[in-house]
């Protein structure tokens, strides 16, 4: 097969959690256990980081891997899901794993994998380890795709597992209360690895200090040790820990829920300086500073365009849209065109009435068969006094919003990763 049938096989013959859902969650670890023994535990021979969390995983990820970069460190960086490319799953020192690699790897590797049958994220998180140990990084920053106690990831043995902050998502495998959230979530929490907490929340608070404490590992909560002011100068900011000015840095991440990713990212370096790895302040600052050049870090309140101002953010729970609206409503703008689709395995109302009423809306469907049709969107969002119109295709949507915006006017891309990545593809094509 050549990287493009490799791809086809990869979608359609391993089942796939972003497209099709609840059919290709596995809720144990015995398939990949038994990938990475067929491997010979690659997962082993090299340094990490796990990174978990409803929100903001993704941002802290990158974030990271571009510090550890700037330190001089080879670094391998796993994220899902991707935009456009298969490759932006896999990289090291922010290039993407080549064609050719993915296709030898499934071309050796294809019947021992199947007798196993893996589903596309087990198989996609063997060829991250895999291809790291061929890379010999130093150390892979590993984002958790689903919760993290059954997820395929946590099978590694980290220098410091991350947990960013509890909300509402996946709660049909992951539990209804934030609590039972929390529990799976505190699932990559291990014996003898710090963890770092991103934000301190009442309801679960409990949950994580009683996880650590059963395993004998101090636990920290980032927000309590750090602060982020805005200064002066517009695109930088000051950094306290601890009361005490720390840092100075060009923040280039938008949107205010960054600042406590930064937080959280700040205290994971200190207890990694702590437990001996090699981070000076410059890398720190070079490495926020550089976020999109090292990593190819994308679809964060990132900007489109300009006059009509075009913004897309991946926010898609209640809590991602609750800070989405937060910072709609920091910008001045005349009129406000909202492209909106959605998956369907989700409840919507608690994203709904969050959402902007005097906003002319575009209705959608990604393109994967998890995407809510865009009629039935539509009309659960009538009750929430949200109107627009129907369109077939998320291109279609994007397309008159920009044929309809006014210079002055905003148009915000959302409600879901894929409507997302379906609008990076057509502006970077």
């Amino acid at each position: 097969m050549n990287y493009s049938e490799t791809l086809q096989y990869l979608f359609n013959r391993l089942p796939m959690f972003q497209r099709v859902g609840a059919a290709a969650y596995k809720a144990n670890l015995d398939n990949t256990l038994k990938m990475c023994a067929l491997l010979g535990h690659p997962e082993n021979e090299f340094k990490t980081v796990h990174v978990a969390g409803t929100n903001g995983k993704g941002s802290t990820s990158n974030l990271l891997a571009s510090v550890f970069q700037e330190c001089g460190y080879k670094t391998g960086l796993y994220t899902s899901p991707h935009y456009i490319d298969f490759r932006e799953r896999i990289r090291v020192n922010g290039k993407m794993i080549s064609e050719d690699w993915v296709v030898d790897f499934i071309a050796k590797r294809q019947n021992d994998l199947e007798t196993i049958d893996l589903s596309f994220f087990e198989m996609t998180v063997g060829m991250a380890f895999q291809y790291f140990v061929d890379q010999n990084v130093d150390i892979a920053v590993i984002e958790v795709g689903l919760g993290g106690r059954l997820d395929s990831t946590n099978v590694i043995t980290p220098l410091a597992s991350v947990i960013t902050n509890i909300g509402f998502d996946h709660t049909r495998f992951l539990g209804n209360t934030l609590p039972e959230i929390a529990a799976e979530k505190a699932g990559i929490i291990k014996k003898n690895i710090p963890v770092i907490i991103g934000e301190t929340q009442a309801e679960v608070k409990l949950v994580f200090d009683k996880k650590a404490a059963s395993v004998n590992v101090p636990i920290v909560y980032a927000d309590q040790q750090w602060q982020i002011l805005e200064s002066a100068n517009e695109s930088m900011v000051n950094i306290f820990y601890d009361g005490h000015l720390f840092l100075e840095v060009n923040y280039p991440l938008r949107g205010t829920y960054q600042y406590k990713n930064l937080k959280t990212v700040l205290e994971t370096i200190r207890v990694l300086q702590q437990s001996g790895l090699d981070i000076s302040k410059e890398a720190i600052k070079k490495g926020i500073k550089n976020i999109f050049s090292n990593t190819g870090f994308q679809g964060r309140w990132q900007v489109l365009g300009r006059e009509p101002l075009v913004i897309c953010d991946s926010g898609h729970n209640r809590e991602g849209i609750v800070e989405v609206v937060n910072n709609i409503n920091t910008i001045n703008y005349k009129n406000l065109h909202f492209v909106f689709g959605v998956v369907n395995d989700k409840s919507i109302d608690g994203i709904l009435e969050l959402l902007p009423t005097e906003a002319l809306y575009y209705f959608c469907k990604a393109d994967i068969p998890r995407g809510l049709p865009a009629d039935e969107l539509a009309e659960k969002s009538a009750s929430y006094q949200l109107k627009g119109k129907v369109f077939l295709s998320v291109k279609d949507a994007y397309e008159t919003a920009k044929n309809q915006a006014n210079p002055e006017d905003l148009i915000f891309v959302g409600g879901s990763t894929f409507v997302v990545a379906e609008v990076l593809l057509s502006v970077q094509s």
